[in-house]
């Protein structure tokens, strides 16, 4: 039986290049940046006032000049006013471009203005102050978001900054949910004692929408031709086949039959671990891949978080994450040699450690379990007894 460790391996060893497309940059939240944005001026782009004020020659204060007539006032975004004598000052405002004549800025607070005349009232006054120079952040032509990031609306707001209206971004693979089985019904309808409804396909399809991509959901009724035909057709028009169902031993898992009559070359089936120990994995042609989970909703939802996210993120050049541990705070058992998915809440003590508390379900078909937590902590195959205090690596969704 192929170990996890073994499973991610063969699975980030069909990295895909599906390309890169420009866009506008109001549409690219959540997109993968494919190019480096760079300045297109001096940030800031001129000597900029940062408190209201009035604007002096900071030779006037080594002068002992503290009382200036105000010359004029300026507004940001208004043509700069220069001062001609030591003794002249111009009301200034925040955002507005320093005066080549002047090289300190006094707040408002520091300073009394009457009848034409600011007088300083503060002793420490320093040159510059209050003046974010020009070019201090970056120069032009210097790289301000690094390729390969997801588009934050930071990073859209840096984009505006610097008229950069299209982006370069990573074209997300086409991605087809597949659900199988006669015993599921829709959403709107009400099952008999005998059927549940498809909710396994909604809960993948909102975790691909949070990470950008934008799913087709199929479902295939327990017919062996209308399967094979279904998955013909899937692979040979999506990128990736994300299915839920029908993979196991049962009589009517005609899914590993129709991948073995198409062609699909299988990397491997069943996995060491719980949830998800049939979980398959293939790929067809050197083209689409075929994640094939487990139909019971946590498996379902553990493998797609700790195996498909995982080369979502690689396929698309994300910086690898450093793992996340917790600390168990209790004793735990489970007993068969696989590794194991315990579904954890967690929380901080007062040392600072990120705490997991487990919250055991009925099994991988328990899905209402999963609303209560927030992460699968990852418990090592070769032991069955855990014990609150240690360490192990953490999973968040």
């Amino acid at each position: 039986m192929t170990t996890v460790e073994q499973a991610e391996k063969l699975i980030l060893g069909q990295i895909r290049d599906y390309g890169s497309e420009t866009i506008p940059y109001e549409l690219a939240l959540g997109k993968i940046l494919a190019e480096a944005i760079k300045a297109d001026r001096d940030l800031p782009p001129f000597n900029r006032v940062t408190m209201d004020g009035i604007a002096i020659s900071f030779k006037a204060i080594k002068n002992g000049i503290n009382t200036f007539h105000v010359k004029a006032t300026q507004a940001a975004g208004d043509e700069p006013v220069e001062i001609d004598e030591l003794n002249e000052c111009i009301e200034i405002m925040t955002g507005a471009v320093l005066p080549a004549s002047a090289d300190t800025i006094i707040r408002y607070e520091d300073v009394e203005i009457k009848d034409g005349l600011a007088g300083i009232n503060a002793e420490d006054i320093k040159q510059g102050q209050n003046i974010h120079v020009q070019g201090i952040d970056k120069k032009q032509g210097k790289v301000l978001v690094l390729s390969g990031q997801v588009v934050t609306p930071a990073i859209i707001g840096v984009a505006a900054s610097v008229g950069k209206t299209q982006l370069l971004v990573k074209i997300m693979p086409k991605v087809v949910i597949i659900s199988s089985g006669d015993e599921l019904v829709d959403v709107d309808e009400t099952p008999s004692a005998y059927q549940i409804r498809k909710s396994n396909g909604y809960t993948v399809k909102a975790v691909l929408q949070q990470h950008g991509l934008q799913p087709d959901i199929l479902h295939i009724p327990d017919d062996p031709e209308v399967t094979k035909t279904q998955i013909q057709h899937c692979l040979q028009n999506y990128d990736v086949l994300l299915l839920s169902g029908g993979i196991s031993m049962g009589k009517f898992d005609y899914i590993p039959q129709a991948l073995q009559d198409l062609q699909v070359t299988k990397l491997f089936h069943k996995v060491a671990q719980r949830p998800g120990k049939p979980f398959w994995f293939g790929q067809y042609q050197h083209k689409a891949l075929v994640f094939a989970f487990p139909g019971n909703p946590v498996a379902t939802f553990m493998c797609l978080n700790r195996y498909f996210l995982t080369w979502l993120n690689a396929t698309l050049g994300l910086p690898q994450q450093l793992p996340v541990y917790a600390v168990l705070d209790k004793n735990f058992q489970f007993q068969p040699a696989l590794q194991y998915y315990l579904q954890v809440k967690l929380y901080s003590n007062t040392q600072g450690q990120v705490m997991a508390s487990p919250v055991e379900g009925n099994g991988s078909g328990d899905f209402a379990n999963l609303a209560d937590t927030e992460a699968f902590l990852e418990l090592p195959l070769e032991r069955n007894e855990f014990k609150k205090g240690e360490v192990f690596r953490l999973y968040r969704f």
